[in-house]
């Protein structure tokens, strides 16, 4: 009987005009999921659609045709890594098992072949392949990591790097240097709160992971930070903001710093495409149905048609543009908008009337607590 106690997957069975009920019933009983293309075409699409671990070709049939579609697998882009075991048979076996593995076969058996050694050779390529998943897994893990971390210290070393060439002008106004050496140590601070925050994350790679459960923060609290932090910034680039904030209490179910780092992205974005001499407009809005929204709007050109489609997914830029000294990486929009979603919310686009950007951020209100003012000072 088969060792059914290890590693099973999911098995492309190819024959090209061979039988495979006896190879498919003998894989069935070992507990894997089999699957049989009979021609070079029907294996390629099954390839492309069915993801399998593993592909078994037998090519004693028809052993050109064989190698020519073991090329083509071993090309069809991430199926690179796919592993093939090839089956074949012939008066000169050791020629072909160097055609095979010169075109990407992974392994090599003879016919006919002991059950037991080819059910063993088929538990080390699937565990080989899971390592391999699992490695690429991890890579990809680290690289998000690495993009959050390098995204979300972006904003506070900008604004390090703009209060240190305020200061460094000749014609510094005295009665702003305290306030230039303020937002230089606090956002020092924000940075390796950042950090420290990853680091002791269980999900480092989640921001919405951040802030304690049922936490609420005042929407109007959020915006006076956001203008204490940028309207210095935005009044060196030719740019006026305007802030706007609710009247009583506005609190929204979502952590302080989450609404910071979300308000931080718009502002951050309109900065960057909005032109010198104009307005920003940040304002705390009620909505309907026991809402609130922080509203971030502009002057500037708008963003294109064609690119609203892409606007909030990842690594997306409009043609042409980009942050000073090409630190954008398109991340902010896609990460702002999937805190606003894990806190329950929504954020969209709008073509502002007359010209330009505006962008909404809804989230449901919240009873205030001790913790909606905490940590608001920027």
């Amino acid at each position: 009987m088969p060792d059914t106690s290890s590693s099973t997957g999911r098995i492309l069975i190819v024959t090209l005009g061979g039988d495979a009920a006896a190879l498919s019933g003998l894989l069935r009983e070992a507990g894997h999921a089999v699957h049989v293309a009979r021609d070079a075409e029907e294996a390629q699409v099954a390839v492309a659609t069915r993801a399998p671990d593993l592909v078994i070709l037998d090519i004693v049939e028809q052993e050109a045709a064989g190698i020519e579609l073991l090329t083509a697998l071993s090309q069809i882009g991430e199926q690179a890594l796919l592993p093939v075991l090839v089956l074949g048979t012939g008066e000169d076996v050791p020629r072909l098992r160097l055609r095979a593995f010169g075109a990407g076969a992974a392994d090599f058996l003879t016919l006919p072949c002991d059950e037991e050694e080819l059910l063993a050779r088929l538990r080390v390529h699937l565990r080989q392949r899971q390592a391999r998943e699992h490695l690429a897994r991890a890579l990809r893990q680290r690289q998000e990591l690495f993009n959050l971390i390098a995204h979300d210290i972006k904003n506070p070393l900008t604004s390090v790097l703009f209060a240190r060439e305020m200061l460094a002008l000749p014609d510094c106004k005295p009665e702003r240097v305290e306030r230039y050496l303020q937002i230089i140590e606090e956002s020092t601070r924000e940075a390796l709160d950042y950090i420290r925050s990853y680091l002791e994350s269980q999900s480092p790679t989640d921001p919405t992971a951040e802030g304690a459960p049922g936490a609420s923060t005042s929407l109007g609290d959020a915006i006076r930070w956001l203008t204490a932090r940028y309207e210095l910034q935005l009044e060196a680039s030719g740019l006026r903001l305007h802030s706007t904030v609710p009247d009583g209490d506005a609190c929204v179910a979502i952590d302080a710093r989450l609404l910071r780092h979300v308000g931080e992205n718009l502002i951050g974005n309109a900065l960057k495409y909005a032109r010198s001499g104009g307005e920003i407009d940040l304002a705390g809005l009620a909505g309907a149905d026991g809402v609130w929204r922080l509203v971030v709007q502009d002057r500037g050109p708008g963003v294109p048609t064609s690119f609203q489609p892409l606007l909030f997914k990842p690594f997306q830029r409009v043609d042409g543009h980009d942050a000073p000294g090409g630190l954008s990486n398109g991340l902010g929009l896609a990460l702002a908008r999937q805190i606003v979603l894990g806190a329950g919310g929504r954020m969209w686009y709008e073509d502002r009337e007359g010209g330009g950007s505006r962008f909404i951020v809804e989230l449901p209100s919240a009873a205030c607590d001790d913790r909606a003012g905490n940590d608001q000072t920027p």
